[in-house]
């Protein structure tokens, strides 16, 4: 990976949003998917824009410009997709969430998830 820092638990929700959308991945359906995700947590869109920007100048994703269309008033759309490094990162984070999950899970009895308040 190019930066080995663990990702910030934002930064875990928008790689996990792009992973998700696949090739619908632009600013505002990420947007629609953290706040599914992180709900009922409210996300401001300036904040996905701006680990959007962090992100790729780490080499975690990258973007593209689509064509042009009208409905969008002859502008493009900015796309997303995860970069390898990106994967990895996601990977780890995924692999530290089981251990603590693990952990928490062997001292509550197994009922780890049923304890954790929803909301």
């Amino acid at each position: 990976m190019t930066d080995t820092a663990p990702l910030g638990q934002f930064e875990q929700l928008v790689l996990t949003a792009i992973l998700t959308l696949e090739d619908n991945a632009y600013g505002v359906t990420i947007h629609m998917r953290i706040e599914e995700l992180a709900a009922p947590r409210k996300i401001k869109l300036g904040a996905v824009y701006a680990t959007l920007d962090r992100l790729e100048d780490k080499r975690l994703i990258a973007s593209w410009l689509s064509e042009p269309t009208k409905e969008r008033g002859g502008r493009s759309r900015r796309h997303y997709r995860l970069e390898k490094d990106g994967e990895a990162a996601l990977r780890d984070s995924a692999r530290t969430a089981r251990r603590i999950y693990e952990t928490v899970a062997a001292r509550w009895g197994g009922l780890a998830w049923k304890l954790i308040p929803q909301s």
